[in-house]
């Protein structure tokens, strides 16, 4: 009885979410221009359980490179419109579409002189209606057995809201990088963190040139202790590297295996990664290719660091 329960909550729901695409018109882009072109930031108002969505909303977009706050339109209504300022972006969230603090709220914003992003589930209601942009984000019924708790209601609005703030970080060209900047803390955070903030640099950085001798490279690749060097060329480009794996082949493979330069011996056009890529991708690489080290260089081949796997251990990735 309780997981049938929660079985028609769950396919209810699932199916206000899907039915959503339907509705989706030309309103909608209207309301990412809105939001990607505010000068100030997105208030997002709502009461009740819209209000827990709205902070939500609120987080998310701010998250993805649109800044934005919650405001509770209770608040609002004593003293706390003051925050908004030309340039502002409302947007608004109620089912009915007839919340009280809400519509009391219209002339105030009217007179801030700011747009409004209404989503609501009336389109004839008076939000809907004196908004400058209407969402429809009407659902069929709730979830609950008396069709009364807001239930597929706000998971709709939800659902809109992430669409909305999706829609706005591609439009807006919002990067990787990006969110990088935007998400320091926690594993997530780890995990978006720059090659460039976790790379050996400087005297840290096994090279030699390629005009080195063998003994010269297993010399540097002994010292630095990584079970590998880096060859650059005369203007400090990368030519190859020199591993231990390759090492150990010409140990068996040549007469005389310590004899001429390492470039006779190095991977020429090894893997590489760029000092701006996330150090998701540079894990990605190094299970992927089974290696320990990637050398870290820039669009022009310019040699800028080493990251080495034990690098990306320290940063909990694993």
């Amino acid at each position: 009885m309780l997981r049938e329960t929660a079985r028609r909550v769950l396919t209810i729901e699932s199916e206000a979410v899907a039915a959503l695409a339907a509705k989706l018109d030309p309103k909608f882009d209207e309301a990412v221009e809105l939001l990607v072109g505010c000068k100030g930031r997105v208030v997002v108002s709502g009461m009740g359980k819209s209000g827990i969505i709205c902070q939500k909303i609120a987080a998310t977009l701010s998250s993805t490179g649109t800044p934005a706050y919650f405001l509770h339109p209770a608040e609002a209504l004593h003293g706390d419109i003051g925050l908004l300022v030309p340039g502002d972006v409302v947007l608004v969230v109620s089912n009915s579409g007839e919340t009280e603090e809400l519509v009391r709220c219209l002339e105030l914003v009217r007179r801030v002189g700011v747009p409004i992003v209404a989503l609501t589930g009336r389109p004839s209601s008076t939000l809907a209606r004196y908004a400058d942009v209407h969402v429809d984000v009407a659902v069929e019924r709730e979830a609950c057995a008396l069709d009364l708790a807001p239930t597929a209601s706000t998971t709709a609005a939800l659902a809109m809201g992430d669409a909305l703030a999706v829609a706005c970080y591609e439009r807006r060209g919002f990067t990787a990088t990006d969110f990088a900047r935007t998400h320091p803390g926690g594993r997530l955070g780890r995990t978006v963190t720059l090659v460039s903030e976790l790379m050996r640099q400087g005297d840290a950085v096994p090279r030699v040139p390629a005009s080195a001798s063998m003994a010269d490279a297993v010399h540097e690749m002994s010292s630095k202790g990584l079970g590998m060097t880096c060859v650059v060329d005369d203007a400090g480009c990368l030519a190859g590297i020199l591993t231990d794996g390759d090492l150990r082949r010409r140990m068996l493979t040549a007469e005389r295996p310590l004899d001429g330069p390492v470039s006779g011996a190095m991977t020429a056009k090894p893997v590489t990664i760029a000092p701006d890529a996330l150090a998701g991708e540079a894990l990605r690489i190094l299970e992927t290719r089974k290696i320990t080290s990637l050398a870290v260089a820039g669009a022009d081949r310019k040699l800028v660091g080493v990251l080495q796997i034990h690098d990306l251990w320290r940063t909990q990735l694993f």
